[in-house]
């Protein structure tokens, strides 16, 4: 018989509380004991070796959040110019944050991780220890954003820093060497809207029990269409679940059973790797990649 676990339902409130908010109330202010408690829960975060290989740069003068956000307003005039069809956000909402923090990563503490002992594992540990980087950063990412819902605030993850362009110009105006990288931008604010959650998929789809499931397993052809079609809605509509959209038959079409129920899959065949370096198809949110 399993024992009885206790649990914290407040941390799991935290969890649920959490938001990707691109909307903030102008006018507020908090204490740097406020950022400082946030900062500390990515502290805490787990990292490989224990090297805790980030840093956290926090912005809080006006003069400086403005420069930061125009850096990000370049940033998002990027991303229309080079990445048609990705839906870009623009940035002016960053002038209504009470803070910014800037999630740093110090490649040097990867040598904190295992090393090849012989030529023919270069590689192998070369790869595994850029996960165990990314892996311990993203930790420490989602550790802030848990302690800035627990202090009743929201905000978001502008990942858009760690592109060259972006973390050279981030680098000059902060002060870092230029080959650390700004992995995780945190605009943090007041919502000037409650926000209900977005898209999850449902927990029966996701969960496995000893042992990968194959019908829980998703196609090519399904990740095409979320990224053709799709994504843009699941992106952004302050919506759980699929099955509550009013227009849901118009939008999921034939793919409404593998976006909503527990199998996805009910053949269980698997399919062998293919190349997702790029869109492969064209639907509604790609089609603009195609137009000068």
């Amino acid at each position: 018989m399993s024992e009885p676990i206790q649990t914290t339902p407040l941390f799991q409130d935290v969890i649920r509380k959490r938001r990707s908010v691109r909307k903030f109330e102008p006018g507020h202010t908090v204490g740097k004991d406020v950022l400082e408690r946030i900062v500390d829960c990515g502290r805490w975060a787990p990292s490989g070796a224990n090297a805790q290989c980030f840093d956290f740069l926090v912005i809080d003068e006006p003069a400086v959040r403005d420069e930061v956000m125009g850096v990000f307003l370049r940033q998002a005039q990027r991303l229309v110019d080079h990445a048609k069809g990705f839906p870009a956000v623009k940035k002016t909402y960053l002038a209504n944050t009470v803070a910014i923090i800037i999630v740093l990563g110090d490649p040097r503490w990867k040598v904190c991780f295992p090393q090849a002992t012989t030529p023919g594992w270069d590689k192998e540990y070369k790869e595994n220890n850029e996960a165990i980087f990314l892996c311990s950063i993203g930790a420490a990412i989602q550790n802030i954003q848990l302690g800035v819902a627990a202090e009743g605030l929201t905000s978001a993850w502008l990942s858009g820093g760690g592109e060259d362009i972006t973390n050279r110009e981030l680098a000059e105006l902060l002060g870092y060497p230029d080959w650390m990288r700004a992995y995780g931008t945190i605009p943090i604010g007041f919502p000037a809207a409650t926000q209900n959650r977005r898209y999850r998929r449902p927990l029966a789809q996701a969960l496995h029990w000893n042992g990968y499931e194959t019908g829980k397993y998703r196609s090519h052809d399904q990740v095409d269409f979320y990224e053709s079609t799709l994504r843009p809605f699941a992106m952004y509509r302050d919506e759980e679940s699929l099955e509550t959209w009013d227009d849901r038959a118009e939008k999921l079409g034939d793919w409404d059973a593998a976006f909503t129920s527990a199998i996805p899959n009910p053949s269980g065949e698997l399919e062998p790797e293919a190349e997702f370096d790029k869109p492969r198809t064209q639907g509604q949110a790609t089609k603009r990649r195609h137009k000068d």
